[in-house]
């Protein structure tokens, strides 16, 4: 009996040729850490929908800080959970304000090693829970929004943000921030567009981490889950107002959508694997049901075999960490 003369399996047949073969290697310094940094508080606070993950202290968010310096990976993006909210956000502008400070912290401490950023939203500040002003019928003013934005620009890059992060989704935010900062003589500060990103309900324990306000939900303004080419119409959109990187939230979710905006960007695609995706894993892990390790792994790499430049990922350090002693 003729066997097949083509046998692919041949170059799969040990984990030497496993390693040689492959075609996808994420890396340490691919990956970014979303930090959650709360003010007043005396220690580090587990958030229990997303295990390992933790609301700083600013000693903890110090050290953590340094093991993700050592650990290799490429940046950090910081969320402030701050004691105070009102209707504008204020303390998303104040100098003193938490978001602010980490800024300052982890500029000091890591600056030198790691990409610093920061998110640019309202969200975490906002009583209502919003990511803009609202006017006087309670829904998002986006005009009325983007001047508060171009003031956090300031702030943050005067406190020494290295990237901006801007998650809010506001029609012309990227431009109207970069026209803001140019023109304070701040044209060192690069912009990171949250160009596609989703009104998912994958968002759940991310909403847990920062105390989240929502009164409602963020459709309006967020892109509907059913819409592919529309995510692509946001990313060109940023990349003509002047993105310096695009990003595509969530990411194993959109995956297609991550494909189609890697083919195309000028300007490098990132992808947020966000926390109900990390969730999902550890709460599966943690009956049993799957790997944890592989199957963080397999995750990442699907996100950059689609094309992600780089991964926000609350596995960052983790990984990055396996990976080396690997």
């Amino acid at each position: 009996m003729t066997g097949p003369r083509i046998r692919p399996r041949r170059l799969r047949a040990t984990p030497a040729w496993r390693r040689l073969h492959r075609e996808t290697r994420p890396e340490a310094s691919r990956l970014v850490l979303p930090m959650f940094i709360a003010e007043g508080a005396s220690e580090a606070r587990p958030i229990a929908s997303m295990p390992g993950v933790v609301q700083h202290s600013t000693d903890s968010f110090r050290a953590a800080l340094h093991r993700a310096a050592e650990a290799g990976i490429g940046g950090v993006m910081l969320f402030g959970v701050p004691e105070h909210k009102d209707a504008l956000g204020s303390g998303a502008t104040d100098p003193q304000g938490i978001l602010n400070v980490a800024t300052r912290i982890a500029v000091s401490e890591v600056g030198d090693q790691l990409v610093v950023q920061t998110d640019l939203c309202l969200d975490e500040f906002t009583d209502h829970g919003h990511c803009g002003v609202l006017d006087a019928r309670g829904t998002v003013d986006n005009d009325a929004t983007l001047e508060r934005y171009r003031d956090m620009a300031l702030v943050q890059a005067e406190a020494g943000s290295h990237l901006l992060g801007l998650s809010g989704m506001m029609d012309g935010q990227v431009a109207a921030l970069r026209d803001g900062l140019d023109a304070a003589g701040r044209a060192d500060v690069a912009l990171l567009a949250y160009s596609a990103k989703y009104a998912s309900a994958f968002y759940g324990p991310f909403r847990d981490a920062v105390q989240s306000s929502l009164q409602g939900d963020r459709r309006s303004y967020q892109l509907d889950p059913a819409n592919r080419r529309e995510g692509a119409r946001e990313v060109d959109l940023d990349v003509a107002e002047g993105a310096d990187v695009v990003m595509v939230k969530p990411a194993m979710t959109y995956l297609d959508v991550l494909a189609d905006a890697a083919a195309v960007s000028p300007v490098p695609v990132w992808a947020y694997q966000v926390s109900g995706e990390y969730a999902m894993i550890e709460a599966a892990a943690a009956h049993g049901w799957i790997d944890r390790e592989r199957a963080i792994d397999e995750s990442l790499t699907s996100i950059v075999r689609a094309g992600a430049d780089a991964v926000l990922t609350y596995a960052a350090v983790e990984a990055a960490e396996r990976w080396k002693d690997a």
